[in-house]
């Protein structure tokens, strides 16, 4: 992996795993042993949280493609090792916010996952990422999920 090629998310856009994911079996041992370290890792780069966790429910049957996206990883940490974050001095301190969701993404329970983060001025304050507990009935019912949660989180 350390000539392997930079890339610039954790995980792929079009990234559906699932359990009925075809394709050879991998050694289960290796693939522990590197979600272990990517789990290690997330306590100092929690913008990998969500990928790793993804690759972590399916620690006990992996397979080829679940193996992929967790190498996709190790490609973004490489690209990414000079990152931080930086908190300049500035007169400017307007709270917003952003947020955003996807309907139904998870193929194995159909459940919507939201992303957000909130700025204070031009320095981020906070963001969080994850699956919604409930399921959504439509795109604009995960919206308003996820504009509930932005709002309190704000408050």
């Amino acid at each position: 992996m350390k000539e392997c090629k930079e890339v610039a998310t954790p995980t792929a856009t079009n990234c559906l795993m699932g359990v009925d994911e075809v394709g050879q079996q991998v050694d289960s041992t290796k693939y522990r042993g590197l979600i272990d370290s990517l789990l290690y890792l997330t306590a100092s780069r929690l913008h990998i949280q969500f990928s790793v966790c993804l690759c972590a429910m399916f620690q006990s049957n992996p397979n080829e493609s679940h193996f992929k996206v967790a190498k996709r990883i190790l490609k973004y940490l490489k690209g990414t090792t000079n990152v931080g974050f930086w908190y300049p001095s500035a007169s400017n301190i307007i709270l917003s916010g952003f947020s955003d969701s996807n309907y139904a993404r998870c193929k194995l329970d159909r459940k919507s996952t939201n992303g957000r983060c909130h700025l204070l001025g031009s320095c981020l304050i906070s963001w969080n990422s994850k699956k919604q507990a409930c399921v959504a009935f439509s795109i604009a019912g995960a919206g308003y999920i996820l504009f509930g949660h932005a709002c309190a989180q704000i408050i």
